[in-house]
């Protein structure tokens, strides 16, 4: 199929994609609660009601405002030190989506990397990097990120790094599977005929070709990298603990879940509800990316 053929293919699949993601009711659902955690994040200072850090012992953990003794005054209600639960929601949701964006851009700009020079030169140079990568899958994630955290301190950026140079690994394996089948197809041979050096070639014709499986493997990485940061504040290892992030109040909350449980619960609900819409709309997009999957 020639590069002009292939276009015109996908020109006329973006229709159909759109519609069916539109049909998909649950991946709409999941784009819509994402969207609104963006917009929570970005414009936190107008939505949230109190300074997230402000202290009040004169209403420390008041019940949200449908229970017993709660009022509008506090929604969610407060946690330990009178601090409105609300309020630490909006601004713990822009560290999660920040550190999540920022270590999967990385990872996958590492990664992509390496698979596409390893895949498409191979020889020694794939099996020296091949052999990195199962060295790194040796070690447990979340244990090598604590590691290399513990020795490093702890920091916002410290955390991106981490995250993003502990999980270059899968979207390495999977680009090099990629362009393993790609670099024998026609294009990459009339490309190397013509002269196109190989950098132009990976750049060109296998970059785009992979962005469909990078693009699903960045919003795994995104949910994972969500959940790794709260898992690292949550130990008191991530970001520092004057930092709002919805890791660092699970750890506060978790001593008054039999008493005030609302301390706890929301910031664990508004976790899942973003891996959870992360997730289905890394499935939404790959089904938009890859117009193969709307032939007839």
């Amino acid at each position: 199929m020639t590069a002009i053929t292939a276009v015109a293919t996908a020109r006329s699949a973006r229709p159909s994609a759109v519609r069916a993601m539109l049909r998909n009711r649950l991946g709409a659902v999941a784009v819509t609660v994402l969207v609104l955690m963006v917009l929570v994040a970005v414009f936190a200072p107008l939505i949230a009601p109190y300074d997230p850090g402000a202290q009040d012992l004169l209403v420390r953990l008041h019940p949200p405002a449908w229970e017993s003794g709660g009022d509008a005054s506090h929604l969610l209600g407060t946690d330990q030190l009178g601090r409105d639960i609300l309020s630490r929601l909006c601004y713990g949701a822009r560290i999660s989506l920040l550190v999540g964006a920022c270590a999967a851009l990385l990872a996958g700009i590492v990664g992509a990397t390496i698979g596409l020079v390893a895949g498409f030169l191979g020889g020694w140079f794939d099996r020296i990097l091949m052999r990195l990568a199962d060295i790194q899958l040796a070690f447990p994630p979340i244990l090598l990120a604590l590691a290399i955290v513990g020795f490093l301190g702890s920091g916002l950026w410290y955390v991106v790094l981490v995250l993003g140079f502990t999980g270059w690994v899968s979207y390495a394996r999977v680009i090099r599977s990629e362009v393993l089948s790609l670099r024998t197809r026609e294009f990459v041979t009339e490309a190397r005929a013509i002269g196109v050096t190989d950098l132009a070639i990976m750049r060109r014709h296998l970059l785009p070709n992979v962005m469909a499986p990078l693009a699903t493997i960045g919003t795994l990485h995104v949910a994972a990298a969500i959940v790794a940061e709260a898992s690292l504040s949550y130990l008191g290892l991530g970001v520092p603990k004057q930092t709002v992030t919805w890791g660092g109040m699970l750890s506060d909350g978790q001593l008054y879940l039999g008493t005030s449980w609302w301390v706890a619960v929301f910031p664990g609900i508004a976790l899942m509800l973003t891996a959870l819409a992360v997730n289905i709309t890394g499935d939404v997009l790959r089904d938009v990316a890859d117009p193969k999957a709307y032939r007839s």
